[in-house]
């Protein structure tokens, strides 16, 4: 009798089916990257100014170049701690009036500029940009710039909401049934993202977009994983996520091309229909449907696999059976994650790991980004050094498999947080370079965490565990844009304090949890409950039995 990953041995563990269904699903993950960091670009914030009726036309009569228009009618920077007045307030002046002078028409008015009242912008804003985005259009700027932090943490309260849904769904239902449906309704809500009519709409659709597109990347992360053979689970589990990268450095490109958010809104949502092509170049897990047991399905898929990789069919396959506990349960629960309590510690401890990796992985995007520069340059740097951080868990996990290098991450993630704190902010360049190490151990923590996570559990709730666990991740990405800006308004240290000790408390609790170099996907509760102890036979599991040419003539 053989396992799933015998079988895939003599089939073929990494040959052309499961290069190709890779490559297939890889084009998804790169496709998540809009919907999950795609805000930095669809609601930038320009620098802006207020709206005052009068000032163009005294500008046109005066002959002023821009900057000597906002030199006499803009205020200038307040108080050290204050709001900017040239953002949010303007001077209450008439500047239709006649009596205006063209070399300083408040001269007349006041002696001292900074005597003079401001006023709200009550007229609306001006803004210094080229293109548009949501910030522009629905003048999310001064005391509406909450609304901004709003419709991000809308798309993670989406992620939160749909976690245990979809994870259910792709466990009961099929990884492929889940991944084709969550695919659809997603690119359907991106292009109606596009055409929204107003910020409301935006709120709902962004919620909505959520709810699906983050079960869409993790069913193909799951049946990618499913496909291959153990030797190669970790590599396209790891380059999986990678494509993920691959997808921020094209839309910090798409972007720089495509100024104007509803057209870059559309640009990234219409190609993603083009991903239910998964219909015909993916087939469902072989795993889960054993688990299931539908084994007359499994039978046709391996066959399928071993012609695609130029392997004979395996000799007289003609019965697959599922030999269990009678008390193991094949429906999917929540109860489940909580069952045993090595299962259940397992559990607790990667919701907080997932928790820290969000909070620090977009808390230093946020805190970086906070110090001003080139949008489009600065989000690509920040996308490269995801680069470097996938080669390094390429060339480490064999050796030292998953938990140490997942420990030594959260650490140096933790502590290039705890330095920054002591940094001028006149060395700008210090500032970012021990930012990008901190970024590159988070970005390690991400791809590992979700490696582990999914190894951890046995085929029939793998999929809700890494679902349940990784909303933590997006209770983290709820709560991260309103954390870190109301925390700089007291200091600006202060959230680099909080992701520091999230980070050394996350590498500390990573020992804590088995280390699963070498060991085979567990198909059971028992075997998930198991790992990292002496292995004992197995009386438990979901073998094929395989009925040879020799066997069936004796």
């Amino acid at each position: 009798m053989l396992t799933v990953d015998d079988v895939l041995e003599q089939v073929g563990e990494f040959g052309w089916f499961q290069k190709q269904a890779f490559l297939t699903l890889c084009l998804l993950s790169a496709a998540f990257a809009p919907i999950y960091v795609g805000v930095i670009f669809l609601a930038f914030t320009p620098d802006h100014r207020c709206l005052s009726p009068g000032v163009a036309e005294l500008s046109r009569r005066c002959g002023w170049s821009l900057a000597e228009e906002l030199n006499y009618t803009v205020p200038g920077p307040g108080a050290a701690g204050e709001t900017l007045p040239r953002h949010c307030r303007g001077y209450e002046v008439d500047w239709n009036q006649s009596g205006l002078s063209c070399v300083d028409p408040l001269a007349g008015l006041a002696t001292n500029r900074s005597h003079l009242p401001l006023e709200p912008c009550r007229h609306g804003w001006v803004y210094d940009t080229p293109g548009s985005s949501i910030v522009t259009e629905f003048n999310l700027v001064c005391d509406d710039s909450w609304k901004v932090d709003l419709f991000q943490s809308c798309v993670n309260l989406g992620f939160f909401l749909g976690s245990l849904g979809v994870g259910y769904i792709a466990d009961r239902f099929g990884r492929k049934l889940c991944l084709l449906a969550t695919t659809l309704v997603g690119a359907v809500l991106g292009v109606l993202t596009a055409v929204a009519p107003d910020y409301t709409s935006l709120l709902l659709l962004r919620l909505l977009q959520g709810l699906v597109s983050k079960g869409s990347w993790t069913s193909g992360y799951i049946l990618i994983t499913e496909f291959v053979g153990l030797g190669h689970r970790r590599m396209v589990a790891i380059l999986y996520q990678t494509a993920f990268t691959v997808g921020l450095v094209l839309l910090s490109g798409l972007a720089y091309v495509i100024p104007h958010w509803r057209w870059l809104q559309l640009a990234t949502s219409l190609p993603t229909f083009l991903l239910l092509l998964c219909y015909w170049c993916v087939p469902e897990s072989p795993r889960w449907l054993l688990s299931q047991k539908r084994n007359t399905q499994v039978i046709k898929i391996i066959d399928h696999i071993a012609q695609k990789n130029g392997k004979s069919p395996l000799p007289d396959l003609k019965m697959l059976s599922l030999e269990e506990d009678v008390t193991e349960k094949l429906s999917p629960s929540f109860a489940d994650l909580f069952s045993m309590p090595h299962l259940r510690k397992h559990t607790l401890i990667l919701m907080y790991l997932w928790f820290t990796s969000s909070v620090l992985y977009q808390g230093l995007i946020m805190h970086v980004g906070a110090t001003g520069g080139n949008l489009h340059l600065d989000f690509l740097y920040s996308a490269l050094v995801e680069f470097p951080a996938t080669f390094i868990i390429l060339t480490t996990i064999d050796r030292f498999g998953l938990i140490r290098p997942l420990m030594v991450s959260n650490l140096v993630a933790g502590t290039a947080c705890a330095v920054m704190i002591f940094i001028s902010h006149d060395l700008h360049w210090l500032n970012i370079t021990v930012a990008c190490f901190g970024r590159m151990g988070i970005t390690i923590v991400f791809q590992l965490v979700c490696l582990v996570n999914a190894e951890l559990y046995p085929t029939f709730i793998r999929n809700l565990g890494v679902m349940v666990c990784s909303s933590l991740c997006d209770l983290g990405g709820i709560i991260t844009p309103f954390l870190v800006f109301r925390l700089m308004e007291v200091w600006q240290g202060l959230p680099l304090i909080l992701f520091a000790g999230l980070g050394l408390v996350a590498g500390g609790m990573t020992l804590l949890l088995p280390e699963t170099k070498g060991v085979t996907l567990p198909e059971t509760i028992e075997d998930a409950e198991n790992l990292g102890r002496i292995a004992k036979p197995k009386e438990n599991t979901i073998y094929l039995q395989i009925q040879t040419s020799e066997r069936a003539s004796t």
